[in-house]
């Protein structure tokens, strides 16, 4: 059993939902992002996302775009990365963390390589934004061989056809994208949440974490009733722009504690 479906099962035990923040790694500045990572599982937190910077993130908004560039300004690398996360490991061995990013950095050091260097740093899964499903068999089965998730996005223009083929291949979670559109979009329809997660249910036995456009506490609140987890990415990015960089940690953790809160309410 990986990291992610022990903490999901503990969760289901203990009639809780997951919390699933998403930061960048480097942003607002590389030596933040560990106590960043240490503030949120403070805070509440069940599983970390990690976002490996990119100069061009398809499906994300402006708010999580200007974190990438910020990080790649730093230089920030996939191997920083991984960094990251051995640090994290030093004083948290039970936390899941996903790296979440795109193909090309993936692809340019090795299918293998990277696999090899994500064990070795302590990742537990992945959701690779421009690999679907039916192009990465392969990678989703060396994965699992090396007890570490493959998740993959579903969104609400998603066929049957690609439902069952997340099924079949998919662990950890699976990622519903709650609208059409960028990270950081608004007006969530809970009712057509609840619609489609019933539906995904059908072929997919993976818990479910919803994301894209989860901005305040009543938002997940009312997401959390229909899905197993909230993810929470942009809201947190703006976080960390509008405060001062040496009050940063602090700010993060009082942000994602009052989503906890009422997480449990």
């Amino acid at each position: 059993m990986s990291r992610i479906q022990a903490t999901f099962a503990a969760l289901a035990a203990n009639k809780k939902k997951g919390l699933i923040p998403f930061i960048t790694a480097g942003d607002p500045a590389p030596e933040l992002t560990v106590p960043l990572m240490h503030a949120l599982v403070a805070g509440g937190a069940n599983i970390l996302e990690l976002g490996v910077p990119f100069s061009d993130p398809m499906a994300e908004g402006p708010v999580i775009q200007r974190a990438c560039e910020r990080a790649l300004k730093f230089n920030v690398s996939l191997h920083d990365v991984f960094g990251y996360v051995r640090a994290f490991r030093q004083t948290d061995t039970t936390t899941p963390v996903v790296l979440m990013g795109y193909a090309n950095p993936l692809e340019r050091m090795g299918v293998d390589a990277f696999i090899a260097a994500a064990k070795e740093a302590g990742v537990d899964g992945t959701i690779v934004v421009d690999y679907p499903p039916e192009e990465c068999e392969e990678f989703a089965q060396k994965m699992q061989a090396h007890d570490m998730d493959c998740i993959f996005l579903l969104a609400p223009t998603s066929t049957d056809e690609r439902i069952k083929q997340v099924a079949t291949i998919g662990g950890g979670f699976t990622y519903y994208v709650s609208l059409k559109g960028v990270t950081g979009s608004a007006n969530i329809n809970i009712d057509e949440v609840s619609e489609r997660i019933a539906a995904i249910h059908q072929h997919v036995k993976l818990p479910i974490g919803v994301g894209f456009g989860i901005r305040d506490a009543a938002t997940a609140k009312a997401v959390a009733k229909v899905a197993d987890a909230v993810v929470i990415g942009s809201r947190i990015i703006q976080e960390l722009e509008n405060t001062p960089r040496e009050q940063a940690v602090a700010a993060v953790q009082t942000f994602i504690s009052g989503i906890r809160r009422a997480l449990d309410e």
